[in-house]
């Protein structure tokens, strides 16, 4: 697969490289759907300082079971790919983990996609969206320093 999760972790690397060759110490990961799987790969890695992932995509069990960096996990309501009772799961499996914090949040009516696919006339979703976007930001203003 030309773009595959490991692929695309491999191509951040370059990345990674340049930034803490500027003298960046610290760096954070933001991933939506597809992309979380892939922030979950950097984070196993330790390549980032914090991850976030959004209405993530299919993450195995195996994978957050190796993330060794704090993590916050935003799902939607109504998901498909990631639906609240595996939310529920990882949340669980996240809590027993005293080495790094995570924060798993639940946002409800809101459908897979909700923090970038949104019709903007729709009041709650956009408010939800934001919401998102707020715990993401802090989430990195509190572990990436």
């Amino acid at each position: 697969m030309a773009h595959g999760k490991d692929k695309a972790c491999e191509d951040t690397k370059p990345l990674i490289a340049a930034l803490k060759s500027k003298g960046v110490k610290s760096i954070g990961a933001a991933g939506f759907c597809w992309g979380g799987v892939v922030v979950v790969k950097l984070a196993i890695s330790t390549d980032i300082q914090a991850a976030v992932i959004l209405h993530p995509g299919s993450i195995t069990d195996d994978e957050l079971n190796e993330i060794r960096i704090p993590v916050a996990i935003l799902g939607a309501e109504i998901d498909n790919h990631f639906p609240p009772e595996r939310l529920k799961q990882v949340e669980e499996m996240l809590s027993v983990k005293a080495e790094f914090e995570s924060f798993v949040k639940l946002y409800p009516r809101v459908t897979h996609g909700w923090t970038v696919r949104y019709k903007d006339d729709d009041e709650a979703v956009v408010k939800s969206a934001e919401e998102a976007h707020q715990d993401m930001l802090n989430w990195f203003i509190k572990h990436v320093k």
